[in-house]
């Protein structure tokens, strides 16, 4: 029985570890397909990877187009390296690619008639969450100021005398004593 499981299991465990073995050179041949653009110059390397980063590929699900390997953002990459050799700004690199792909490419959306309640949206958010503490506090403070009813009044200084005449027993008791 014993050999019978030795000769399975052996088998068994080699065939995992050519498995796991080819998984890992698969998983580096998977990023080596994102050709990133190499520059001479350290300004446009620069300004090649900060572009990279702040556009997102249209097909992926939220990745800038230096992390994705689908073909798109190849493409978009050896745009943003083509309009980066022939002088061009980032502004008209990314307005470039807005006029191909759409707003969707920018990660940070520009404040326009569009995007204005993106931008201002979490700080009015922000001012009403701050007015309505505001109102709830002031509210709270004029309910504890009010002034004593009659009943109340009364009341009270029913405990007063009570407390002072308990008060004062205890210390008749010890001068007595």
């Amino acid at each position: 029985m014993k050999s019978v499981l030795k000769s399975v299991a052996i088998p068994l465990v080699q065939a995992l570890v050519v498995l796991m073995f080819l998984s890992w050179l698969s998983a580096g041949k998977a990023q080596a397909a994102i050709e990133m653009h190499q520059f001479d110059n350290p300004v446009l390397q620069k300004r090649y990877d900060s572009l990279t980063a702040a556009l997102r590929c249209p097909k992926c699900q939220n990745q800038a187009i230096g992390d994705s390997d689908s073909p798109i953002a190849g493409d978009m990459r050896q745009n943003v390296a083509d309009l980066l050799n022939d002088g061009r700004s980032d502004s008209e690199i990314q307005n470039f690619m807005v006029a191909r792909f759409g707003e969707y490419v920018l990660y940070n959306p520009r404040l326009d008639g569009r995007t204005w309640l993106l931008w201002g949206g979490p700080a009015a958010l922000i001012a009403l969450g701050l007015l309505i503490v505001a109102l709830i506090v002031r509210a709270r403070r004029r309910a504890r100021v009010r002034a004593l009813d009659d009943d109340e009044q009364a009341r009270l200084s029913a405990l007063l005398d009570r407390h002072r005449d308990a008060g004062n027993a205890p210390q008749d008791a010890k001068e007595r004593s």
